[in-house]
């Protein structure tokens, strides 16, 4: 079973560390190389996210998402 809800808090997570790698990256003048993998499996764990629940995502439901994930891996 496809878990959405995690899916795309990873997705964010890994999106959202890939972003200081970029700047870095064109700050020392070097390819971002690993700084885009990590975007594009950043983005490919969202998009499959929004494919797989039916409905998809609004950016409202968001912050409840990361909460239901952060409850499911804290034992509440």
């Amino acid at each position: 079973m496809l878990d959405s809800d995690l899916f795309l808090v990873l997705g964010i997570l890994v999106s959202a560390f890939a972003i200081p790698a970029v700047l870095s990256a064109f700050a020392d003048s070097r390819p971002p190389r690993a700084a885009a993998l990590a975007v594009l499996v950043g983005g490919g764990l969202i998009l499959l996210a929004m494919a797989t629940k039916p409905g998809g995502y609004t950016p409202g439901q968001i912050p409840e998402t990361f909460a239901r994930i952060l409850a499911r891996f804290l034992g509440h």
